[in-house]
C-alpha cells in the first residue's frame, strides 16, 4: 500500500469523526467553547506526523539490522533515541491540546 492511499484512508477517518463530533460543538454554551474544543482536535493531528516518524525510524532500523547484524546494538539504541525525539512532537501536541481544553 502506497503512502498515498495511508494519507487518504486517515484523512477519511478524520473527517469522519469530525463530521461527527460537529453536533456536540454546535451543543455547546458559547461559540468560543465549541471554537476551543475543535482547536484542540487540530492540535493532536501532530499526534499522526510522529506516528509516521517512528514508522520511518523503525523501518530502517529494521533494514539496517538486515544488512549488518553485528552493529544491532548500536542501531537499536540509536533507533530508540531517534523514536524519542519522534514522540516529543506527539507530547508537546497533547499539552498544546490539554491547555487548550482546560485553560483557554
Amino acid at each position: 500500500m502506497l503512502f498515498t492511499d495511508y494519507m487518504a484512508n486517515f484523512l477519511v477517518g478524520y473527517f469522519s469523526v469530525l463530521s461527527s463530533i460537529m453536533p456536540l460543538l454546535a451543543e455547546t454554551s458559547s461559540t468560543g467553547e465549541g471554537l476551543k474544543l475543535l482547536g484542540a482536535g487540530v492540535a493532536i493531528i501532530g499526534v499522526a506526523g510522529a506516528g509516521i516518524g517512528q514508522g520511518a525510524v523503525g523501518q530502517g532500523a529494521c533494514m539496517a539490522i538486515g544488512r549488518n547484524p553485528e552493529m544491532a546494538p548500536k542501531i537499536t539504541s540509536t533507533m530508540i533515541i531517534a523514536a524519542g525525539i519522534a514522540e516529543s512532537g506527539a507530547i508537546y501536541a497533547l499539552v498544546v491540546a490539554i491547555l487548550l481544553i482546560f485553560v483557554a
